[in-house]
């Protein structure tokens, strides 16, 4: 009897219904999938702040603050 050669372990994010579906897309897609995807993450953005206000727009500068001081500590070491 002959054995199967395993198949190649996808990442775990891969699994998650609607992130792994994007996140798929954006590895083996074309190179407009990023440009749909950021479209996708605006438009969420507008329908936040239409639905519950400024407060929306400021949880979102408050989750973009880690992200900022990562990359400018990554410009500051030269990276």
């Amino acid at each position: 009897m002959t054995t199967r050669p395993e198949a190649p372990r996808l990442p775990w994010y891969y699994s998650i219904p609607l992130f792994g579906w994007i996140a798929r897309d954006l590895v083996h897609g074309t190179r407009d999938n990023l440009l749909y995807f950021l479209v996708i993450l605006v438009t969420l953005l507008v329908l936040a702040v239409k639905t519950w206000g400024l407060v929306a727009l400021t949880m979102v500068a408050l989750a973009a603050v880690p992200v900022c001081f990562a990359l400018l500590i990554l410009i500051s070491v030269g990276k």
